[in-house]
């Protein structure tokens, strides 16, 4: 996403568009900040990129391409930016023939006088107030429903005559500023929009940047979304209206930071599937061409406010605009759109149409099933002892709003329908141990835990810990880590519940701590520990289920969170290295009267594994770490330690984590899973995808000294992403992805006695001699 509020803006807007050249203009030279060159008569390089394709690095003027200077001249291209204070470079014609001077002069007077003529009737045509997207001002149109000067009559089909509501008065005022736009481009004036643009931004005074420590908005409902860039974006907008293109080409569509985009007044056929891209995008004009349908892949833009096809050939709109829950705006005037539509929009407004457009959708087919990557070469060894970890963030009930997630349609989002596909993907992955994050009491209790004992699970589980303080009835709605095994092959020794704020408050050396008190405790996040052993091989397993806190303004508290995570699982793991032997290892099944009498019987259970220190256990750690691989998170786990001056701690105290000489470290040799498909075609590359957001923020940990990683469960298909703006939807039911990685169980050396060498008769009679 481009750093649109890091650094102060010079103006209200930005835009980069090219120009039509000036045939008459044989030669042409660059004035770099309002100093002339040097050589006054220095050819200035014509050699500059075509409308539709992405400027050359080697142009002359690489970062602006030109500007329009206070007279409106123009150079081969312009990229208008009318802040004040900048020095920016303008572009001036050097004509060597007094007739080429004295036309454009008289060009350019007939340009002015036809502005003027155009501000004064400003008041009539509302040109300045009719695009509220920050194209033009503001400003509420002024419009009279009864008699519209835009030349359409407030009647509809049959010629019944109707109150034209303001949505379709705002649109036909829209429509007629477009029309006049379009004849101000077929007079010879393209970029009519950035023209515009730098008549309004002169004299606006910068933006000022915004308060780095102000609080979110309690919109987010913790879920996490992009970070700004660290690169500066200075431009946002591109205007090639009127440029007579017929084709929009792919370099086009690598500016994903674009958030206003002109193609009007071309003769583009289609907009091409490219335009996925331009996720950023909030207002599109495409008027005035010959377009005949929009392409699916536009649903992908999601934060689109104002989607602008005045005159075009449109008949239908695909269903996925039905995803674009932001739009305020569909311009379709002067299209023969199919009936039912335009009365929807004509009638019910812009959003009603993108909720119709999202209900009648059909449910989409299926994308192909997610493959499990071998990751082990060879054959398998039949012997080694195997088992399966599965980890999913499954989105609460109560975080999945329409607000947050109103791209999905409301089917998709409905909770009934989302836990009947999250149960079926824990079936058919049939995991040794299944890891859930975000699941709410009274879920796992009359859900989870009934649904899965038919596939011989049991569960462990603990709600965060505001749920200590609710009544019973507000409580089951609190999400919290549920960690579910396999009872008939597993046995639980033991579980406990680390309350990060509740470890941290009884810590001698943070009790005082203001840090601790002003944003450790405000977060009730937990980890779920628990400890197994296999009922036949006798070999033991640490599992962790944790989910941490979700800001990316908050990267000092993840980092203390999981310094206490890994802290609590260290001083477990001491405990469970000197665990007693477990002794009755027969698991309970009733009694089947239709069983096979000749069926072998079963192993003798094997003793309880030794271990030699904690770090010997077989560990692993299934985390939502709301942190990307290169995060102090990451570095804390995958490398064992963090020095006390990290730049993410920002210089806050946490006790002996940030006292000098001290620091976070931790005795185990940990790698995440999915970090062995690094740099292979098969990597995957999310594991949270949301519009705003796409990364990998989800891992599943385990110890390289006691266990080998083995397979994982695959990505998600790439064909069938190219139309998803976003999850959850009809085929996955969170905005995370489920994860699963297989194990070996590496066989541990045994312990060798230490025997007393035998000499023969003769060494022991000398020893006799001796004494």
């Amino acid at each position: 996403m481009a750093d649109a509020y890091r650094f102060p803006q010079q103006s209200a807007a930005s835009f980069y568009y090219p120009q039509h050249a000036q045939q008459h203009h044989p030669r042409q030279q660059i004035i770099r900040n309002s100093t002339p060159p040097n050589n006054i008569r220095s050819v200035f390089n014509a050699d500059t990129p075509s409308p539709s394709r992405s400027p050359d690095s080697h142009s002359p003027a690489p970062n602006l391409y030109g500007m329009f200077n206070q007279g409106h001249q123009q150079g081969q291209h312009g990229r208008v930016n009318g802040g004040p204070g900048r020095g920016m470079p303008m572009m001036y014609p050097n004509f060597q023939h007094q007739n080429s001077q004295q036309h454009h002069s008289q060009h350019h007077a007939n340009l002015q006088q036809d502005h003027a003529t155009h501000a004064t009737n400003g008041a009539i045509t509302s040109h300045h107030q009719s695009y509220s997207s920050g194209v033009m001002s503001s400003a509420t149109p002024s419009f009279t429903p009864h008699a519209l000067q835009n030349g359409h009559s407030a009647t509809t089909r049959g010629g019944q005559a109707v109150q034209i509501n303001e949505h379709w008065a705002k649109q036909l005022e829209m429509h007629k500023e477009t029309e006049k736009a379009h004849a101000h481009m077929q007079d010879g004036a393209p970029n009519h929009y950035a023209r515009v643009k730098a008549g309004e931004n002169r004299g606006i005074a910068p933006v000022p940047a915004p308060d780095p420590d102000a609080q979110e908005s309690s919109e987010n409902l913790g879920r996490m979304s992009n970070q700004p860039t660290k690169q500066r974006q200075e431009w946002f907008s591109l205007d090639l209206s009127g440029q007579g293109l017929k084709v929009l080409s792919e370099p086009v569509f690598k500016y994903d930071f674009l958030k206003k985009l002109y193609v009007a007044s071309n003769k583009l056929l289609r907009l091409p599937p490219s335009i996925r891209h331009l996720r950023s995008l909030e207002h599109l004009d495409a008027s005035n061409n010959q377009l005949t349908e929009l392409p699916p892949e536009l649903g992908m833009c999601v934060f689109l406010k104002e989607l602008l096809v005045f005159d075009n050939m449109i008949q239908t709109l695909p269903s996925e605009l039905g995803s674009l829950f932001h739009l305020e705006m569909l311009g379709i005037e002067g299209n023969p759109l199919a009936p039912d539509l335009k009365t929807e929009i004509m009638e019910r407004g812009t959003q009603s149409l993108i909720e119709h457009l999202q209900n009648k959708a059909q449910i989409p087919m299926p994308p192909n099933a997610r493959e499990i990557v071998e990751l082990q070469e060879g054959e398998a060894n039949p012997n080694q002892e195997r088992f399966k970890v599965y980890s999913f963030n499954i989105l609460s009930d109560q975080a999945c709003t329409r607000k947050m997630y109103g791209y999905s349609a409301v089917q998709a989002l409905d909770w009934d329908y989302r836990k009947d596909l999250i149960l079926a993907d824990i079936r058919a992955n049939d995991a040794d141990f299944v890891c859930l994050q975000e699941v709410d009491t009274d879920t796992f209790r009359e859900f989870f835990s009934m649904k899965l004992a038919y596939n011989e699970y049991k569960g462990v589980f603990w709600p965060r810990g505001r749920a200590n303080t609710m009544s019973e009835k507000d409580a089951k709605t609190v999400d919290g880590c549920a960690t579910f095994y396999k009872s008939n092959k597993y046995i639980l020794l033991d579980k406990h519940l680390i309350d990060f704020k509740s470890v941290a408050i009884n810590r001698p050396d943070m009790k005082n701590q203001h840090d601790i008190f002003n944003r450790i405790m405000p977060r009730d996040h937990i980890g779920v520990a628990t400890f197994f052993e296999n009922r036949q091989t006798g070999s033991r397993l640490i599992l962790v289920n944790t989910h941490l806190f979700w800001d990316p303004a908050y990267a000092d508290v993840k980092l203390i969170q999981t310094a206490i995570l890994i802290g609590e699982v260290s001083r477990l793991a001491e405990k469970y290295a000197t665990w007693p032997a477990c002794k009755d290892k027969k698991a309970y099944v009733l009694a089947d009267e239709n069983a096979d009498q000749d069926a072998p019987p079963e192993p003798t259970p094997q003793p309880s594994k030794e271990y030699a220190n904690k770090s010997a256990i077989p560990l692993v750690i299934c985390a939502d770490q709301n942190s990307t691989p290169d995060s102090s998170v990451f570095e804390l786990l995958a490398k064992g330690a963090v020095r006390p001056n990290h730049p993410e701690l920002g210089g806050r105290s946490y006790g002996n984590f940030t006292k000098e000489g001290g620091g976070i470290e931790h005795p185990f040799s940990l790698r995440s899973a999915y970090t062995n498909l690094d740099k292979t075609p098969v990597a995957v590359p999310f594991t949270n995808y949301v519009p705003t957001f796409k990364g990998i923020i989800d891992h599943i940990w385990y110890s390289t000294n006691a266990l080998e990683n083995i397979s994982l469960l695959g990505q998600v298909d790439p064909e069938y992403m190219k139309t998803v703006p976003g999850f959850p939807n009809y085929h996955y039911p969170s905005d995370h992805l489920s994860l699963m990685a297989e194990f070996a169980v590496k066989g541990s050396k045994a312990k060798q006695k230490l025997t007393e060498p035998d000499f023969g008769p003769s060494s022991r009679s000398s020893d006799r001699r001796r004494n």
